[in-house]
C-alpha cells in the first residue's frame, strides 16, 4: 500500500501531503515535502524498494556530471575534483619509477656485476628475485595498513624505504661487500610492497569517473619507466671493462649515488604533495563509501570476500601468469640476449628498453580506451591473447641471428604484455567494487610475484642448460593457460554502474547511528549491479 502510493504520487510529480486523503498516517511518515522522511521514524532499518527497472532509465544520466542522482539518494551527493590530483600521482609515479629502477639495475648487466662481486649468475639473479619473494609475506600487513591507516602513511612508508635502501647501496660497492647489497636490495624490496598496491587506489580516491583507468595506467606508467630507464642506464654507465676492477667500482658508485640522491628528493616531496584523500570525493563511487571506513572496516571480511568472488580468483591467477612472464622474461633478458649475441650488453639493455616503452605506450592507449569504452572484459581478454602470440613471435625469431628483428619483436611483446598491467588492475577493482582497491589490487600483485619467482627460476635453469627457447617456450605454455582462464573470467562492472546510478536490486537505507552495518552516507550498499558489459 505504501508503495503503491509511493508511485502513484510521483507520476504526479508530488509527495503526499498533510490535506491528502489517500494517504494513511503511517504513509505521510514515508514522504515528506520538505525532505524529512525519517523524523517520525524510530531507529532502525528502512527499506526503499525499485519496482521498475523503467525508473533507473530515466534518472540514468552522463558520468560526465560530479552531480550524479543515486537510485535509492534524496539529494545529489556532491563530488569535486582538486588539481592536486595531478601532483600526487606524478610524485608517485616518480618514485616508483627509482624503485623499479632499482629492481632491475642488477639484472641487465649481469655479467658485470658478476666479475665485479666475483659470485656467480644465480647470485645476481637472485636480486631480482628478491623483490618477489619479499612482496608475498608482507602484502597482507602492507595491505592491512593501507585499508586502516590509509594513503599518506602507506605512500610515505614506501618512499621513505626507498630512499634507505638507496643509501646502503652506496657502502656496498667494494668487491667483498655483495651481502651488503643484497641487503640493500631486500629493503628495496620491502618499500616496493608498499608501492605497488598504490595506483589503483590513487586513481580512485582523487580521479573522476572519466579519467580514473587513465590514472592508474599513469601511475603504473611510472614504474614501467623505470624498468625501461634501468634497462637503459646500467649499460651506459658501468660498461664492461673486465680488466680494470677499480673502474667498475667507480662507475657502480656514480650509479647508486645518483639513485640515493634523487631517491631522497622524492621521499621530501611525498611528505609534502601527499594527502590522505581530497576535501570531497571525485565520484558517487567514493561518495557512497562508508564514511568511517577505518573504524567499521574488517580486513580479515575483505579477504574473505575476495576469496569467494569467482571471477576475482580467475583474474588472481591469469594475471599472475602474465605479469610474472614479464618480470621473468625482464630478468633473464641479459642472459638471453647475450648467449644468442655475444658482447651485445649494451645493445640488451635497448631491448630491454624497446620492450617497455612500447608496453608504456600500450598502457596509456588501453587507459584511455577503457575510460572510453568501459569495456574491461572484452579488452582484458584481446590484450592477453595478443601477449600469448607475441611471446610466441619473441620465442622463435630470438635465435635467427638478426638483432633488428629482436627490437620489433621484443616491442610487440612488450606492448601487449606490459600494457596489460593496468587493465588487470581496472578490471579487479571492477569485479570487486566495494572491497578497497589496495586489498584487491595487492592480492593481485602478490600473484605476479609468486608466479614471477617461479618462473625465473624454472626459465634461468631451462636457459643455462639448455638454450633460451626451451625457457621461453615453457613461458608460452603457462600464458596460453591464462588466457583460457581470462575467457572464463564473469563480467560485472560494479564501480562504474554506482557511477552511472544503476541497480537491479534493493537499495537499503539504514540509521548512521546503527551499530551492526557500517553506512555509506546513509546507504547500504548492495553489491550486485546491473552490468553494461556482457562475458564474452
Amino acid at each position: 500500500m505504501v508503495a503503491s502510493n509511493i508511485q502513484e504520487h510521483q507520476q504526479h510529480g508530488c509527495a503526499p501531503d498533510e490535506n491528502d486523503t489517500s494517504a494513511t498516517p503511517d504513509e505521510k511518515n514515508v514522504i515528506a515535502p520538505n525532505g524529512n522522511q525519517y523524523m517520525n521514524i524510530t531507529p532502525g532499518p528502512v527499506q526503499v524498494t525499485v519496482v521498475d527497472n523503467s525508473i533507473a532509465a530515466e534518472h540514468e544520466i552522463s558520468p560526465d556530471e560530479n552531480h550524479t542522482l543515486l537510485l535509492g539518494q534524496p539529494k545529489p551527493l556532491e563530488t569535486k575534483l582538486y588539481r592536486r590530483r595531478f601532483a600526487v600521482l606524478i610524485v608517485f609515479s616518480l618514485y616508483s619509477l627509482v624503485n623499479s629502477f632499482q629492481w632491475i639495475q642488477y639484472s641487465i648487466i649481469t655479467n658485470i656485476f658478476m666479475d665485479y662481486y666475483n659470485v656467480t649468475s644465480d647470485n645476481i639473479d637472485w636480486l631480482s628475485i628478491v623483490y618477489m619473494i619479499v612482496y608475498v609475506p608482507l602484502i597482507f600487513p602492507a595491505t592491512w595498513l593501507l585499508d586502516k591507516k590509509g594513503l599518506k602513511i602507506t605512500a610515505v612508508l614506501g618512499a621513505g624505504l626507498n630512499c634507505f635502501g638507496a643509501w646502503i647501496k652506496c657502502a656496498s660497492v667494494r668487491p667483498d661487500l655483495f651481502g651488503v647489497t643484497m641487503f640493500a636490495q631486500t629493503i628495496c624490496s620491502v618499500a616496493q610492497v608498499f608501492i605497488l598496491g598504490l595506483p589503483s587506489r590513487i586513481a580512485s580516491v582523487w580521479f573522476g569517473p572519466k579519467e580514473v583507468s587513465t590514472a592508474c595506467a599513469t601511475a603504473v606508467l611510472g614504474n614501467q619507466l623505470g624498468a625501461a630507464i634501468g634497462f637503459l642506464l646500467p649499460p651506459v654507465l658501468v660498461p664492461y671493462n673486465k680488466n680494470n676492477i677499480d673502474l667498475i667500482g667507480s662507475n657502480i658508485s656514480i650509479m647508486f649515488y645518483g639513485t640515493a640522491v634523487v631517491s631522497t628528493l622524492l621521499f621530501v616531496l611525498t611528505v609534502i604533495v601527499f594527502k590522505e584523500k581530497p576535501p570531497l570525493p571525485p565520484s558517487q563511487a567514493q561518495a557512497v563509501l562508508p564514511e568511517s571506513s577505518s573504524e567499521n572496516y574488517s580486513y580479515k571480511q575483505s579477504i574473505i570476500n575476495l576469496c569467494k568472488n569467482c571471477s576475482f580468483l580467475l583474474l588472481l591467477v591469469s594475471y599472475g601468469i602474465l605479469t610474472g612472464s614479464f618480470y621473468s622474461v625482464s630478468t633473464l633478458l641479459n642472459q638471453m640476449i647475450i648467449v644468442q649475441y655475444e658482447g651485445e650488453e649494451v645493445n640488451a639493455g635497448r631491448i630491454g628498453l624497446t620492450l617497455v616503452v612500447a608496453g608504456i605506450v600500450g598502457s596509456i592507449i588501453c587507459g584511455f580506451w577503457l575510460d572510453y569504452t568501459k569495456t574491461y572484459k572484452g579488452t582484458t581478454l584481446i590484450v592477453y591473447l595478443l601477449s600469448f602470440i607475441g611471446i610466441l613471435i619473441f620465442t622463435f625469431t630470438l635465435d635467427l641471428g638478426n638483432l633488428i628483428l629482436v627490437f620489433v619483436t621484443a616491442g610487440i611483446l612488450g606492448f601487449f604484455m606490459t600494457g596489460y598491467l593496468p587493465v588487470g588492475f581496472e578490471f579487479g577493482v571492477e569485479i570487486t567494487y566495494p572491497v578497497p582497491e589496495g586489498t584487491s589490487s595487492g592480492l593481485l600483485n602478490a600473484s605476479a610475484q609468486v608466479f614471477g619467482m617461479i618462473f625465473t627460476l624454472i626459465q634461468g635453469k631451462l636457459t643455462t642448460d639448455y638454450n633460451p627457447r626451451a625457457g621461453n617456450i615453457f613461458l608460452c605454455v603457462w600464458i596460453f593457460i591464462g588466457v583460457i582462464l581470462t575467457a572464463l573470467i564473469k563480467s560485472e562492472l560494479k564501480r562504474h554502474n554506482v557511477n552511472m546510478g544503476i541497480t537491479n536490486k534493493a537499495v537499503e537505507a539504514v540509521p548512521v547511528e546503527s551499530p551492526s552495518e557500517p553506512t555509506t552516507n546513509g546507504t547500504l550498499l548492495k553489491s550486485a549491479l546491473v552490468s553494461h558489459e556482457t562475458s564474452i
